[in-house]
């Protein structure tokens, strides 16, 4: 049974995948992924100087590109998830939401709109690293960055996510 526009449920129908009923096609999928990916590695360091033999956060971000790249399955990349946020819950401060940001990287594979998950614990990792007196300034730096590397064919699509999830995320977009 074809069910190609007929998703019903409280997620936006362009984060479902087509297989789902939703509109999301699987090289967009990807393309978000690989996004996420990014923002979780631009701020690895946060964790990594901290806890340089906890690798978890690092393996989820080489997942999600691995998926990206039709290298694994969803599940694995699910598991990869788990660990990452696994390593959030063994540590605390900036690395505990940089290992965060590369769950939800990772998660991406399994709900495309992870991705925004990615991005915001990115940003609050680098406010939680900086002095009080920087937190405002690095945190739109992070946001800027991370707007310049979008990829053109997912940019309108993760910036109106942004607009239409900013209050969930902590107001971190807008």
């Amino acid at each position: 049974m074809d069910n190609r526009n007929t998703y019903k449920g409280n997620r936006d129908p362009r984060f479902v995948t087509i297989r789902r009923g939703g509109l999301l096609d699987d090289q967009t999928h990807r393309k978000l992924a690989l996004w996420a990916a990014d923002c979780a590695e631009h701020v690895i360091h946060l964790f990594s100087d901290k806890y340089p033999d906890d690798k978890r956060p690092q393996l989820a971000i080489e997942k999600a590109r691995a998926w990206a790249r039709n290298e694994i399955t969803m599940t694995q990349a699910r598991e990869a998830a788990y660990a990452a946020h696994a390593a959030a819950r063994d540590t605390n401060g900036s690395a505990s939401l940089v290992a965060r940001a590369a769950g939800h990287a990772v998660a991406t594979a399994h709900m495309a709109d992870h991705e925004l998950g990615a991005a915001a614990y990115a940003i609050k990792a680098v406010k939680e690293a900086a002095t009080p007196v920087e937190r405002v300034k690095v945190g739109e730096k992070e946001k800027e960055w991370q707007r310049i590397i979008l990829a053109e064919e997912i940019k309108e699509l993760v910036l109106s996510d942004q607009k239409n999830r900013n209050k969930k995320l902590w107001s971190l977009f807008y």
